[in-house]
């Protein structure tokens, strides 16, 4: 009785032993560059009859493909992506709004910024553009580094929990358990762009890591 009552103590100070573990969390971080533009125009036009509103949209059309020729982008990046109609009357007078919405998509980032920098030509070749018109510049590329910032980060994890380790004199044994954070793609100097403001191309690509390390 007394050698199983040692034995049984003795697996439970063992089993105690090997539950100990830290929970930490480790950070990766990584700059990148966008590699897609996407610049949507919205337009319009108003007129009291719906022929006159639609000739000055596809005026305003052809400004932006010649626009758009100018500095190089092929046709087909370019292309008609909304279309809507309305009306309104007042004083018994009815009057025909069009609206239209273009779109840019390249992945010539660098093309890309040197149009957006020269937007206002568009005001002057009379394009008044509307709200809801901006460039958006997209990082496409995440899954090609997700591995390498998730160890990155499990290093970074593993860091923390052996310094937290020593403080307590223990050491960090394997991983007990962990939970991949969510990846987060942001402008990186908090540029978010917008109604009539570009965004910005350079990135920041941010993910959190949860890590259970067992102590021993």
């Amino acid at each position: 009785m007394v050698a199983g009552g040692y034995l049984l103590g003795d697996g439970l100070t063992r089993a105690k032993a090997a539950d100990r573990s830290v929970t930490v969390r480790g950070l990766a971080e990584r700059e990148v560059m966008a590699d897609l533009a996407t610049w949507t125009i919205a337009y319009s036009a108003t007129a009291e009859d719906l022929a006159s509103a639609q000739a000055s949209v596809d005026r305003d059309t052809a400004a932006i493909r010649a626009f758009f020729k100018e500095l190089g982008f092929p046709e087909d990046e370019l292309q008609p992506t909304g279309v809507n109609v309305s009306t309104y009357t007042g004083e018994g007078v009815t009057r025909f709004t069009v609206r239209q919405r273009m779109t840019l998509r390249s992945t010539d980032i660098a093309r890309a910024q040197r149009a957006v920098r020269r937007q206002f030509d568009l005001v002057r070749r009379g394009v008044i553009l509307e709200e809801g018109s901006g460039m958006a510049f997209t990082f496409t590329k995440l899954n090609g580094i997700k591995p390498e910032m998730v160890a990155e980060a499990t290093k970074d994890a593993r860091a923390a929990a052996e310094q937290f380790a020593k403080d307590s004199g223990t050491s960090v044994g394997g991983i007990k358990q962990a939970t991949q954070g969510y990846f987060s793609i942001e402008a990186r100097d908090g540029d978010g762009g917008g109604w009539g403001v570009a965004d910005t191309p350079y990135k920041a690509v941010r993910v959190v890591t949860t890590v259970d390390f067992y102590l021993r």
